[in-house]
């Protein structure tokens, strides 16, 4: 445990005694966001990205350890495990250097070299490999290996079953595969070329000629080249030249001069051409498909987490349009709290008479319902529902504006059975028109409730590894929905289940307690609510607000354990908790300063990270961090894509981060690409480094593309 800590120490940059303490907490079964917020002192205020990195980093290298066990156990049971070859397997940094040197000891199926080494030519193979000097030449030393019996008829086959079983001793060096990979790493090559010899005009035209070091291979390129793969548009190659292969393995094998020296070089030749390279290419491939992958998931919740922290509209009734032609366009009013008012269904698409009707209808439920916020999902009829609802706006003469939100998986939503049982009444369609209004008013609230894998901010994401991008992607909600916090008494159960401590089957146990017996006056009634224990408690409390309660604490981030703490410190600064209700404490952080913070955090028994913590709350109950972030970009008209001349300046929102640029939304139905190279009047590396998804941006537009439908941005020189 010892090195594991100086490792993960050394790897992080932070000190030991940290790490042992967010290890030690973890294994305590504590979950991050409560480790992040709650255990500062602990560990010097590390951030949940680093703690996620560490317990990552963790995990590796426990099931590091525990194959490094099982090898050598294994090895051993076969009687061959030395104790410079059990060093070597300790000393490993990495489960394919475990691997490598497991493999000439791993069971295989039957070879070449294992027939070889039926027909009793190990021995042969051994004084080959020995490479004295004095030896005689290898025809002669094959003669004494002849054996009918076995089927060796002649020398020359003796020496092709000595070459079987060096080429497979070769190919399992441990040593020789580590500088292979290295050398890959210098001068290997990616290559892919169509697999037609006419090949038709697909997504994948980039990539009918298309060659790159490994070295510079870019996640995007990889991703699409295996899809391309796949679909058997492509063939594609890892490479190697083999004039720096083949000698490399030479320099390896040979000791100096000796009778055996050509032999073993036609050996090393084999064992490239046979084994090792089409073995070291899948390696390879494996390699960067999993780098690709991790790169592209890595980016896939670095999106989803400003797209989830997205400022709420909150406090407004709010109109939902899910648009469509042939079933129309789906409306759902929600109140200031997502309660839906009513519904309609609409058909501006049908004809200048369904359109005047559609606006009608829903000029009438504005005004019915005090509508002041409109969102349009932005799939199927989006852009005839957006130039209908501009229209309506003028009609109702201004005092209601608009968004277009993303509807990504509204419908899968809409169809699952969670929606079924928090709207019974309603049809699928309908469902959907409500998942949007509430989408503008809560984002988080609302995304918590679909699979993260369908919101649609990521690449390729049918085509990662499942298991870790859920688990990636899961780790981003629950952040946001703790960073956050929920109500108690309002929060739906796919929200609380996100909660650090909590499950989906305590989530609807608390769920159950508040219909059963109404809403929650305190943090501390948790501990009524069924199979919710002091574990659980601990973990949860600090993250969820009763606004309801008498005690105003129970409506901050403060946690209960700090609950004395906090009291003190208000005695302290002459304040009491009525003085917090009203927000009349402006003054603490001045009189705390006066007082001396390290003096008063020795007092109250905290570190003066809680402490800060504590006053930070106090100053704010209820607060919001998404409050903080510029606000959402509502409209009240609509742009269209023929009104777009290069050289026009707007104002858009971020949509999607990607590997060579973003997406942005400019007003028009189709969203404008501003290219990497277009992003930073200084050199970036990836877009991600200054876009995230939700930032509100200048643009300039630099081409239309009408027939193509593509729009080109640039950010140089207007500045984020």
């Amino acid at each position: 445990m010892d090195n594991l800590i100086t490792l993960l120490a050394r790897e992080l940059d932070q000190p030991e005694n940290y790490v042992n303490n967010v290890v030690t907490l973890l294994d305590e079964g504590n979950t991050i966001p409560f480790i992040a917020r709650y255990r500062k002192e602990m560990h010097g205020a590390m951030d949940d990205t680093t703690l996620r990195k560490l317990e990552d980093r963790l995990n590796y290298l426990r099931n590091l350890d525990k194959r490094r066990e099982e090898v050598k156990r294994s090895i051993e049971e076969q009687g061959k495990l030395t104790e410079e070859l059990a060093a070597a397997i300790d000393a490993a940094a990495t489960l394919a250097e475990v691997e490598d040197l497991y493999r000439p000891y791993k069971q295989k199926r039957r070879t070449r070299a294992t027939v070889a080494r039926e027909k009793g030519l190990e021995p042969l193979a051994a004084a080959l490999m020995a490479q004295d000097p004095h030896m005689d030449p290898p025809e002669v030393l094959a003669e004494h290996y002849v054996n009918l019996d076995l089927g060796v008829e002649t020398p020359q086959d003796a020496l092709q079953g000595a070459n079987d079983i060096i080429a497979e001793d070769i190919s399992d060096d441990a040593e020789l595969r580590k500088a292979l990979r290295r050398l890959y790493d210098q001068k290997g090559v990616l290559t892919s070329q169509a697999k037609a010899e006419e090949p038709e005009d697909t997504v994948y035209r980039l990539y009918y000629d298309f060659r790159t070091p490994l070295s510079r291979a870019q996640g995007h390129q990889v991703l699409a080249i295996n899809r391309g793969e796949r679909e058997e548009i492509l063939k594609v190659k890892v490479e190697l030249d083999r004039d720096l292969a083949v000698p490399l393995i030479n320099r390896h094998i040979l000791k100096g001069l000796s009778p055996a020296g050509d032999f073993l070089r036609g050996a090393a030749a084999d064992a490239w051409d046979r084994l090792l390279e089409p073995s070291m290419e899948r390696e390879e491939r494996s390699a960067l498909t999993d780098k690709a992958n991790e790169g592209a998931i890595t980016m896939f919740g670095a999106n989803l987490k400003p797209l989830l922290m997205q400022p709420p509209v909150k406090g407004r009734v709010t109109m939902g349009l899910d648009p469509g032609y042939r079933n129309g366009c789906k409306v759902a009013v929600v109140d200031a709290t997502g309660k839906v008012l009513d519904t309609a269904v609409v058909y501006p698409t049908f004809s200048q008479r369904h359109q005047a009707e559609a606006i009608e209808t829903l000029s009438k439920l504005v005004k019915k319902h005090h509508v002041e916020h409109i969102a349009i999902g932005n799939g199927t009829a989006s852009k005839e529902t957006e130039i209908m609802t501009a229209q309506l706006i003028k009609a109702l003469g201004g005092g209601v504006s608009y968004m277009v939100v993303s509807e990504a998986g509204a419908s899968v939503y809409s169809a699952s059975k969670l929606a079924a049982e928090e709207f019974p009444q309603y049809d699928v369609n309908l469902r959907s028109a409500v998942s949007i209004a509430r989408r503008l008013q809560d984002p988080l609230a609302e995304l918590v409730k679909i699979d993260p894998k369908a919101i649609g901010v990521g690449q390729y994401q049918h085509d990662m590894p499942q298991a870790r991008l859920d688990e990636v992607l899961d780790r981003v909600v629950e952040d946001c929905v703790n960073a956050v916090g929920a109500d108690l008494n309002t929060a739906s159960a796919p929200l609380l289940s996100r909660v650090a401590g909590l499950g989906p089957a305590t989530a609807k146990n608390i769920v159950t307690y508040r219909e059963e017996n109404g809403a929650f006056t305190s943090r501390k009634q948790l501990l009524k609510v069924p199979k919710l224990g002091p574990k659980a408690f601990q973990q949860c409390a600090g993250f969820l607000r009763v606004p309801e309660s008498a005690n105003v604490l129970d409506n901050t981030a403060v946690h209960p354990e700090s609950y004395p703490a906090a009291e003190a410190l208000l005695k302290l600064c002459g304040y009491t908790f009525a003085d917090v209700a009203q927000g009349a404490i402006g003054e603490l952080p001045r009189r705390l300063t006066d007082y001396g913070e390290a003096r008063a955090a020795q007092e109250l028994e905290v570190g003066l990270p809680t402490l800060h913590d504590v006053v930070k709350e106090l100053l704010k109950p209820g607060r919001d961090p998404r409050d903080e972030l510029p606000a959402p970009q509502l409209r009240s008209d609509i742009l269209d894509m023929k009104d777009l001349k290069p050289g026009m300046e707007l104002t858009g929102t971020v949509r999607n981060v990607i590997d060579f640029g973003a997406f942005v939304d400019i007003g028009v139905h189709q969203d404008g690409l501003v290219h990497i190279s277009q992003i930073s009047d200084k050199y970036i590396k990836h877009p991600g480094e200054v876009l995230s998804v939700g930032d509100v941006v200048k643009v300039k537009v630099l081409e239309v593309d009408e027939a193509k439908k593509r729009i080109g941005l640039t950010m140089k020189g207007l500045g984020k």
